[in-house]
């Protein structure tokens, strides 16, 4: 198992770099980057992306105008100011040299502070990080408390009228996304067109620090109801199905054919012999799934509830070009879903001591 280990270990080395190599290529042919982003400040324009709709047929590169003309909006500023805005934001230098220098940082976990925000994006993260894993670890939870026991239930009675109406549901759950689910539950319970039960936006009231224990815990459920809601929806719809496919996989099997005809009942069978086998895939797979929610609905979730978490940090940083925040937790979010993966597979190795991944070759 060690050996295992420690080439999964090996591998996330040459996995991470050729994640961070394909988006640095692929942001250097993105226009609007952190220069003319502050030059659209600088000149009052608020957001470099209205400048490109207009005025840049007018913009010709040719001889010594060229340098200015790179940048949108960027006529009447003198070249020295450019240029010095270049040297701040490293883009003085080519682009291997700064890959390579972001690289060595990253080594040694230093990822900078942010362009626009004046904080390190270390600090930035572990701001937002709370709110991000409140909403990634309650979705899970739910999911998988709902999901278990609807899965075994529908595995017991498949074909039954139960398994077919539950199975519906669960279809429409599945194909309804989780943004338009979220607006959903806000325009029916966040004061939208019909009742006012849960707050519009936020994980806490403003009250928050005048209220008792008791309050502060029922003010952060009364807030975090409705996003969890919305980022549980398709993950319990492949749960249960997940948890319902691996039970019907092992009750026909041979060893509970044998257990029946021993005359153990059926309960003894599914939670004495089936519930192991069955559950290894599923209890295995905890850790993807919270990972999987944890990024996969997080940005559209925060941004429709006003959560300052992980997912609007990135959404912002990517519109506003903030290259320290973005590549910083690009970086993280990589090296955390390849450790995740090596976790998933302990799990299974944990569930079941069975499973040797010694055996496995490369």
């Amino acid at each position: 198992m060690g050996a295992y280990i420690l080439r999964r270990l090996l591998l996330i080395i040459p996995t991470l770099l050729g994640i961070m190599i394909i988006n640095f290529t692929l942001v250097q042919f993105v226009p609007g980057g952190p220069v003319e982003q502050a030059i659209a400040r600088a000149q009052g324009q608020g957001d470099v992306f209205g400048s490109f709709a207009g005025g840049q047929g007018d913009t010709e590169m040719a001889g010594e105008n060229a340098f200015e003309d790179r940048y949108v909006g960027a006529r009447g500023l003198p070249e020295e100011f450019i240029k010095e805005l270049e040297k701040e934001y490293g883009f003085d230098k080519p682009p291997v040299q700064r890959f390579l220098i972001m690289l060595g940082n990253y080594i040694r976990f230093d990822f900078g502070e942010s362009y626009f925000r004046s904080i390190g994006v270390t600090e930035l993260v572990v701001e937002k990080l709370p709110v991000s894993i409140s909403l990634g670890l309650w979705s899970t939870l739910i999911a998988y408390l709902v999901s278990i026991p609807l899965g075994i239930g529908k595995a017991v009675k498949d074909g039954s009228k139960f398994d077919t109406w539950t199975s519906g549901i669960i279809i429409v759950a599945y194909a309804i996304p989780g943004f338009l689910f979220a607006v959903l539950l806000l325009v029916l319970f966040a004061g939208g067109s019909y009742w006012q039960i849960f707050p519009l936006r936020g994980l806490t009231s403003d009250n928050w620090e005048q209220l008792s224990l008791l309050g502060k815990i029922g003010d952060y459920f009364w807030h975090i109801t409705l996003p969890v809601l919305a980022s549980t929806i398709s993950a319990f719809a492949t749960l249960t199905l997940l948890t319902k496919n691996s039970f019907l996989d092992e009750i026909k099997k041979q060893y509970v054919i044998t257990a029946r005809a021993k005359g153990l009942s059926e309960r003894q069978v599914l939670y004495g012999h089936v519930f192991r086998n069955a559950m290894l895939i599923v209890i295995a797979g905890f850790p993807a799934a919270f990972i999987g929610i944890f990024f996969g609905s997080s940005v559209i979730i925060e941004t429709i509830f006003s959560l300052d978490g992980l997912g609007r940090l990135g959404f912002e940083a990517a519109v506003a070009r903030d290259y320290p925040v973005i590549f910083g937790t690009l970086f993280i979010f990589g090296l955390m879903g390849l450790v995740v993966g090596i976790i998933s597979d302990l799990m299974y190795v944990l569930v079941d001591p069975r499973i040797d991944f010694e055996s496995r070759q490369g």
